[in-house]
């Protein structure tokens, strides 16, 4: 039997666990993030995976912070989201946001992630959460299926805008202020912030 095979039947017959994050998992979530969302040399321009990233979740939203485990002498962790909840001034709803969500690659057709995300929107519906948000890049198939097949509707593009600042760098104070720059026509336009769901 060749080692395909044998993977295969590994993964079928493994148990998996879904259980909250624990501060000896945070290295391992991290590695298994690192070698999922930087593989492409190009992070999201949004957030970027860093060692930062985890420990940010854990300390702030741990009770968001679920990992997957197999159920044997091994015990391995093989995936993990981590998200959040968002309340808005003026607004009685609470938003819900899977900000990450990573599946060791040998496991992808295990169902684990599935069962994390249900686990996290039960959460998410304990906590009152009405809307749940979730975003990834428009190229990336794999996960735009399993979202619209997890329920998610209504995809919104969204445009960033890049500006090289190269131009602006070393200038320096004149006379005790600033160099101004010249008034454009749309600086009065009002700019609404891009984390706004």
């Amino acid at each position: 039997m060749d080692s395909d095979e044998d993977s295969d039947r590994k993964k079928k017959k493994a148990n998996i666990i879904i259980r909250q994050m624990e501060i000896d998992d945070i290295a391992t979530v991290f590695h298994l993030g690192e070698r999922l969302f930087t593989a492409k040399g190009s992070p999201n321009l949004f957030r970027t995976w860093d060692e930062y990233e985890v420990i940010n979740f854990f300390q702030n939203d741990s009770e968001y912070c679920l990992v997957a485990e197999t159920d044997d002498d091994l015990e391995l962790l093989v995936g993990f989201v981590l998200g959040t909840t968002v309340t808005k001034s003026h607004s009685a709803w609470k938003y819900g946001y899977l900000v990450w969500l990573g599946i060791e690659p040998e496991f992808h057709d295990a169902g684990i992630a599935s069962k994390l995300f249900n686990r996290f929107r039960d959460l998410m519906v304990e906590e009152g959460v009405r809307m749940m948000l979730v975003d990834t890049e428009a190229d990336n198939l794999p996960a735009l299926h399993f979202f619209r097949k997890m329920g998610f509707r209504h995809p919104q593009e969204h445009i960033y805008l890049a500006m090289n600042l190269d131009q602006y760098r070393g200038r320096e104070r004149r006379n005790g202020k600033r160099a101004s720059s010249t008034k454009t026509e749309t600086e009065d336009v009002p700019v609404r912030s891009s984390r706004e769901p």
